[in-house]
């Protein structure tokens, strides 16, 4: 008896933490909220165009304002609701994970291409993923990779990407554009990852 008991419990450990599927994404499986990557970010136009701005930096972008974006998920949790958008009771958030690659980061991200507002693919994103450091994290991730912000479309270009920690794959990605605004440089843009947020799917996206 204490034997099929042990053998129950080890295979539903194992379901738990290497069955991250397309479908786990509606259910009970829990989900880790892994915040916002920019290592990809290309920002169209000039940050001098908000008063507060002032003059941003790549420096400015890389130390300041992603962290502090991702920071917001986790100071304003009613607001930036993570487990209502993916139809949870509650979600565990590691943001160390995007805020080690963020940090990492060496990107020029200010740009006058329009064409660089949208650039990365599904398959990107899967490469990107198959290299992450997940900090030991497992199970099944949500994760959004910022890639383009444009003041004059007043919008930024989100992949919204749930993974499989486990594995480094990826169990679906959706790319969004979201609208901006709102008073600041900071909160004109929490707008669009804001946006996104809201508008995860998980019933149509499991199927």
């Amino acid at each position: 008896m204490k034997k099929l008991l042990f053998l129950a419990v080890a295979a539903l450990l194992a379901y738990n933490t290497y069955a991250q599927t397309k479908a786990d994404i509606q259910g009970n499986m829990p989900i880790t909220w892994l915040g916002l990557d920019f290592t990809q970010l290309k920002f169209i136009g000039s940050a001098n165009q908000f008063k507060d701005a002032g003059q941003i930096t790549d420096r400015d972008m890389r130390n300041k304002y992603f962290p502090g974006w991702n920071e917001l998920f986790i100071k304003e949790q009613k607001k930036y609701n993570v487990a209502d958008a993916v139809g949870r009771d509650n979600v565990t958030y590691a943001t160390n994970v995007t805020d080690n690659a963020n940090d990492k980061s060496t990107g020029t991200y200010f740009t006058d291409n329009a064409g660089d507002f949208q650039r990365l693919t599904a398959d990107k994103i899967s490469s990107m993923v198959s290299k992450y450091d997940f900090k030991g994290n497992k199970g099944l991730g949500l994760m959004f990779f910022v890639e383009g912000m444009s003041k004059d479309k007043a919008e930024a270009s989100i992949w919204v990407t749930f993974v499989n920690m486990d594995k480094k794959t990826v169990l679906v990605t959706n790319q969004m554009n979201e609208g901006a605004g709102g008073f600041g440089f900071n909160h004109y843009w929490a707008k669009s990852f804001l946006g996104a947020l809201q508008d995860i799917d998980v019933k149509k996206w499991s199927k």
